[in-house]
């Protein structure tokens, strides 16, 4: 078990401000993954619809590192020391890192597709985890989900036919997300 903090906000053992706070640290190593891949591929888009989703991009990056500030803080105000360096991260993830370099902007939307999904089911999960816990914490991770979620819209509205199915539907994974988005997308023009 980690280290107790020695403080933790009013209401809450130590025991559970360092639950908390273990939770909070992995929602902070995925949305500092998450802003990096956005900057990524805001770098890394070419083709059609290139200054659209270049674009579309920044807000996120910005949103999304607000988030991580949140959420450090949040860590910090538990009483425990948020790690925030890119060791700690990579050491930390469950996940892939993110693959497609210079790619189509269908292609990454639909790679991003993926990793929304990712990043907003396991906030989601930890939102639910807080629930009965905190608060404070469950309405910051709420409060991002609403952020993420319309984000997310952002880049399906990209990847639906007008008939409502999604290129990406039923596929597992960044890369097959990002073939079959492109693939699709060659059909279609």
């Amino acid at each position: 078990m980690a280290t107790l903090p020695k403080y933790t906000v009013p209401s809450l053992t130590p025991e559970d401000g360092a639950k908390v706070a273990g939770i909070l640290q992995q929602r902070l190593h995925a949305l500092n993954d998450l802003q990096l891949t956005l900057k990524h591929i805001h770098w890394n888009v070419v083709g059609p619809h290139f200054i659209a989703v270049h674009e579309m991009i920044d807000p996120q990056v910005e949103t999304v590192r607000a988030m991580v500030d949140a959420i450090a803080e949040r860590i910090a105000t538990l009483g425990v020391a948020p790690a925030g360096t890119p060791g700690a991260l990579v050491a930390a993830r469950t996940w892939e890192d993110y693959s497609l370099g210079r790619a189509s902007t269908i292609a990454h939307l639909g790679a991003l597709d993926t990793v929304y999904v990712g990043v907003i089911t396991d906030h989601r999960e930890a939102a639910t985890a807080t629930a009965d816990l905190d608060d404070v914490t469950n309405d910051l991770l709420v409060g991002h989900l609403h952020e993420l979620e319309l984000f997310h819209w952002f880049v399906r509205a990209h990847l639906e036919s007008v008939g409502g199915e999604l290129s990406t539907a039923g596929v597992d994974g960044e890369k097959d997300s990002a073939e079959l988005a492109e693939a699709q997308a060659l059909d279609e023009a």
